[in-house]
Parts: structure tokens; C-alpha cells; sequence
């Protein structure tokens, strides 16, 4: 290793219990206090349960799980957006030694087979008949495949009246024989470079970097009256840890599927700090943005908006911010920053940002208006998180420090590589990509790197991504798509130009935003992509992000060419993964003709 940062823990972290003594802890510090609060389906009142509350719920479906003959060790499916019973169940089957086998909603009957199979996958919950007649279809090919239980159709109560034969004891002796090195659960990454391959990760590791998180970052788990509402899919690492990480802390959990009402969500339950990805800050920029218009309110919130962009700048130089910024801050912050930040219900101090990389000129903006951005960094294969910014001398175009008890380290080839006890057991039914991938204790993120002498990491691009032109530039693609991305019109950009003379880009279009935006500068809206492609308007816009993109890299590095397909990027047509990431391959083999023939052979 060239160079290697690790930083200590304050404090042992005992990694030999079960997850489910994560909750047991909350429910006897806190019994009576408010633990998970959502929103009854159909009437959309507000529910909540104590924290000893949704222990019994929990030891209700364990005891029922034991009844149906769930044994330790036996593969349980849940295949359902965000919601309450998804928390409740996963907790269920792992406190008995079972493992949790998530599902995202979206993947198709083929997906489905192939992990039920590979997972050998008993026992299922779907969240509705779609799911469950999913499952269905592909029953005669999953031989392991027992029952299958419907959320919608009451499971819960359903499994709830089995464990009532099933004592206490009997419950007890199934979860204390549960130790931090038996598997918890075997999710499977979303397949953004190839066929998704089964992660197992077991109690111990969960555990480690659940109270690690908690340690790193205190101002955001142990405040009396913290909240975080949770909309992301818990079939991701990153949502499904941070269940764990509130019942270790002090927070309120709110969990929600409903990305329809996230704004009416965000104004009732305010939250005090909030987790997402890129996409929906830009969303939420932009969305500002096209309100604001292109009269008077416009000229307001550009001003405001370069104003929040200059104050960031400043405060991240660690200079002193002159006096007439600080008056053009304090007047904006008046007229316009009080107003997005009430979008988030008002009691927003702090985000965490993960999964994609993070645009710096939103980061910036967010930071500036009184919401920092704090970027971190995590894989499945380490529970989710490995390193995010404090939330006091964060730094804005970093992932951050390396969790408490976690070491990070560039290669010599400039691979950043992860040692924790976090780090996976392996994956699923492939030892020999566990042996490439974890060497030496070290995990190979397959994403480039720098650590800086004070332990901030940053990612400079994808190993497997890296373009080299013709001239032999090499050129980390990440940095300019986050960018183009953050045009309100723009939906996806994937940068191209491996072996080539110069790099070009292809862009699928946000037909819904796409509108909105034209509307918002006076134009007609489109009736389908096709129209928006050969849109002036749009070309305009995509080429003004293509050419604020630009100016961060050398000429060498720059988008020459870039092309707006007519197409909509999505799971279903292969060219996104379920947590919505470019499958790059799949893309530059689609639109092979476009890229040779018309971006660099120029022909029409």
C-alpha cells in the first residue's frame, strides 16, 4: 500500500452478539419513547411504536417463524418497498439464526428465480399480489421455495397467531445462541458490471460498524429528539443499516416507499437530518430552481444561488468570509434559503449523502444555504458505510474520514482498499471471487483514490471505468457525469471516448423534469422523448451542463461531442441497475452504432 490511514476506536466494540441485541439495548434504555413511526396505509394517519413496543412485535414474528420451522441458517425472502413490517420481519428472521435474502421490488421474475435459487430461499414475503404472483410464476423453478407469505393480506398477524405456541424461552434460547459470526443476511449487489453476486455479511460485522457509526458520527445518532425519515429501498445496505444505526442511537425511525409524497412526508414527520442519494438533492435543487421562474424571483434565486455557492467556498477555505458576503448571505438566507430549507419540514441540520458521487457545485449550494452535504463512502460488501465527513470540519469534494476502527489505504496502482471488521465474509457460492476481491484482510473497492495527511479520502474515478483516448489520456469519467446530471432535463450521461481520439458523452433525458423545465422558461412541453431529443431548447440546456462539466477538467479530459438519445434508461431495459446506477456496458453496447459510427466517424 502506497499510503494507509486508520482510525481508532474510542472505545471496544464487543462484535459477538446477534443484531437483534441492538434493538433489545433500545428497548430497555428508552422502553416507552418512540422508535419507528410511519403511516397507515389507506387512511395515511400517523402510527408509531415504542421501542419496547416493536421488540414484541419482533419476538411475536421470531416465535412465529419458529412455528412455521424456520431453522437457523434457513434463507427468508422479503420482496417489498420501505415500510415498517420490512424492518420488523428482517430483525425477526435474523434473531433466530435464519438469514435475511432481500428482494428489490422492482426486479423482474428472472432476477427473482436466480436469487431465490442461489440463495436456496424457504420462506418468502411479498409485499402485494403483484409481488406474490412474481414469485409465482417462477415457483416450479425454485425447488427450495416453501411458503409465501402476502404484507398486504395481513402476514404479519398471520405468523404473529403461530408464535403464540411458541414460548419465550423457546424463543430466547433459539436468539442467545446467535453469535456475531454466523450469517445475517446474503444481499446482492445490483449487478452494475455484470450478473448480481450474493454478499454475505454476518452479525458481527453489522454490529461493528453499527456502534462505529454511532461513535463517528454522535451529533447525528445521540441527540434526545433525533429523526430521520427513511424512503431509500431496504433492500439496499446503505437504508437497511441505517435502521440499525437509529436503534443503537437515540433517533426516531420514519420509513416510507412513497417517493410521491416525500415532500408532505418531509413537512409532517421533520426529520433532523436525512439520508439520500445525489439525484435527490439535485432533484430538490432544481426543482427550486424551476419555481423560482425566469423574472424577477429567477434573477432572486440565481443570485441566491451564487451567493450560497461563494459563502461555501469561503467557509471551506478556512479564511475568513468577508463582510459583504456575510451581508448577501444573511439577506438571502432571509429571502430564500429558509424557504428550501422548510422543504425538508425545517428541522433539517445535517444530510448524508452516498451511493453516486456527488456533484461539489450542488454540495456547495447545500452547504451554503445551511445544509451541509456530508459525503461518505461504503459498498455492500462493508455493511454500507466505510468513511463519511464529521460534522464538524467536513470537507466538500471528500468522502470523508475512515469510520472509527477502520483502516483505508490507495494501492499502488491507486485502488482504494478497505481492512475493517465490517469487511464481508465473502461471496455467496463464488470463493474464488472472495479470494480476488479480500487480500489480506483488505477489501479491493475497484474504485481509484487519494488520502490526504489528515485521513480525508477522496475517490478520483473507477478502476474499471478509467477511459484512456487514443493519445493516451486517462480520463476518470465519474466526475464529469455527476456534473451533466445535474441538469434538470438530463436523466442519465454516460462519458465514452476508451481508445478513441477524444471523449464523448451519450444523455437520456427526464421526460417529466424535462417538461417542467420548459414550461418554467416559457416553451412548449414535449410528447415523448423523440421530441424532446430534437428539442433546440434541450439541446441548449444539455449543452450548457456539457460545457459547466468542461471547465473542472483539462481540454484533453473534456466532453467534445455528446449525443441525446430518445430513449428512457430503466431496469427493465437492462440499462440501469435497481438502485438506479448506469450499467455502463450495457449502455455503450446499445448505442455501439451511435458511438462509432456518428460521434466518431461523424456520419448521419
Amino acid at each position: 500500500m502506497s499510503t494507509e490511514y486508520s482510525r481508532p476506536l474510542e472505545q471496544p466494540i464487543d462484535t459477538d452478539g446477534n443484531l437483534f441485541s441492538i434493538l433489545e439495548e433500545r428497548a430497555a434504555r428508552t422502553p416507552d419513547r418512540p422508535l419507528v413511526e410511519y403511516k397507515e396505509p389507506g387512511t395515511g394517519e400517523w402510527a408509531s411504536f415504542t421501542a419496547a413496543g416493536f421488540r414484541n412485535e419482533v419476538v411475536s414474528l421470531a416465535k412465529g417463524l419458529i412455528a412455521r420451522g424456520v431453522m437457523p441458517g434457513d434463507s427468508v425472502a422479503v420482496i417489498s418497498k420501505t415500510r415498517w413490517e420490512w424492518t420488523a420481519l428482517d430483525l425477526a428472521i435474523m434473531s433466530i439464526g435464519a438469514v435475511t435474502v432481500p428482494v428489490y421490488e422492482t426486479n423482474s421474475p428472472s432476477q427473482v428465480a436466480m436469487i431465490f435459487n442461489d440463495a436456496q430461499v424457504r420462506m418468502a414475503f411479498a409485499e402485494n399480489d403483484m409481488q406474490r404472483d412474481k414469485i409465482e410464476s417462477v415457483r416450479v423453478e425454485c425447488p427450495d421455495l416453501g411458503d409465501v407469505y402476502v404484507i398486504d393480506f395481513g402476514a404479519l398477524a398471520t405468523i404473529g397467531e403461530y408464535g403464540k405456541t411458541v414460548t419465550e424461552a423457546e424463543f430466547l434460547e433459539r436468539e442467545r445462541s446467535v453469535r456475531g459470526t454466523d450469517l445475517a443476511t446474503i444481499v446482492y449487489t445490483s449487478g452494475s458490471t455484470g450478473t448480481p453476486k450474493g454478499v454475505e455479511l454476518s452479525h458481527g460485522n453489522f454490529i461493528f460498524i453499527t456502534y462505529s457509526g454511532v461513535r463517528s458520527m454522535p451529533d447525528i445518532a445521540m441527540p434526545e429528539h433525533a429523526r430521520l425519515w427513511l424512503f431509500l429501498p431496504l433492500a439496499h445496505v446503505f437504508a437497511r443499516y441505517m435502521q440499525f444505526f437509529c436503534f443503537a442511537g437515540n433517533v426516531t425511525l420514519g420509513l416510507s416507499g412513497n417517493l410521491r409524497t416525500i415532500l408532505a412526508d418531509f413537512a409532517a414527520f421533520k426529520p433532523t437530518f436525512i439520508l439520500a442519494v445525489p439525484r435527490i438533492f439535485e432533484k430538490i435543487y432544481n426543482a427550486a430552481s424551476q419555481k423560482a421562474g425566469a423574472g424577477l424571483k429567477g434573477r432572486i434565486f440565481a443570485g441566491a444561488a451564487s451567493t450560497a455557492r461563494a459563502w461555501s467556498m469561503a467557509q471551506q477555505s478556512g479564511e475568513p468570509i468577508p463582510f459583504w458576503l456575510t451581508v448577501r448571505h444573511a439577506l438571502y438566507s432571509r429571502l430564500v434559503y429558509r424557504s428550501i430549507l422548510d422543504v425538508f419540514g425545517g428541522h433539517v441540520e445535517y444530510a448524508v449523502s452516498g451511493g453516486a458521487p456527488l456533484d461539489k457545485s450542488i454540495a456547495h449550494f447545500f452547504n451554503g444555504i445551511g445544509l451541509p452535504l456530508l459525503e461518505g463512502y461504503g459498498m455492500t460488501e462493508t455493511c454500507a458505510p466505510a468513511s463519511v465527513n464529521p460534522t464538524s470540519g467536513y470537507r466538500i469534494g471528500t468522502i470523508g474520514l475512515p469510520m472509527q476502527g477502520t483502516a483505508m489505504a490507495v494501492a499502488d496502482d491507486g485502488e482504494l482498499c478497505i481492512k475493517s471488521p465490517a469487511v464481508c465474509i465473502g461471496y455467496h457460492n463464488h470463493p474464488e471471487i472472495t479470494a480476488q476481491q479480500i487480500q489480506d484482510g483488505w477489501l479491493h473497492t475497484g474504485d481509484l483514490g487519494s488520502i490526504d495527511g489528515d485521513g480525508f479520502v477522496t475517490v478520483t474515478g473507477r478502476k474499471k471505468d478509467l477511459i484512456i483516448t487514443a493519445g493516451g489520456k486517462n480520463v476518470s469519467p465519474g466526475e464529469l457525469e455527476a456534473s451533466v446530471m445535474t441538469s434538470p432535463v438530463v436523466n442519465q450521461c454516460i462519458v465514452v471516448g476508451d481508445r478513441k481520439p477524444f471523449v464523448a458523452a451519450i444523455v437520456a433525458l427526464d421526460l417529466s423534469e424535462t417538461n417542467t423545465w420548459l414550461e418554467s422558461q416559457g416553451a412548449k412541453p414535449c410528447a415523448d422523448l423523440a421530441e424532446a431529443a430534437a428539442n433546440p431548447i434541450v439541446h441548449a440546456e444539455v449543452e450548457r451542463a456539457v460545457n459547466q462539466a468542461n471547465e473542472a477538467v483539462s481540454r484533453a479530459e473534456s466532453i467534445r461531442k455528446f449525443e441525446i438519445v430518445p430513449d428512457d434508461f430503466t431496469e427493465e431495459n437492462g440499462l440501469v441497475t435497481a438502485s438506479m446506477k448506469a450499467r455502463r456496458e450495457a449502455i455503450t453496447e446499445r448505442y455501439r452504432d451511435l458511438i462509432d459510427d456518428v460521434i466518431y466517424a461523424g456520419k448521419r
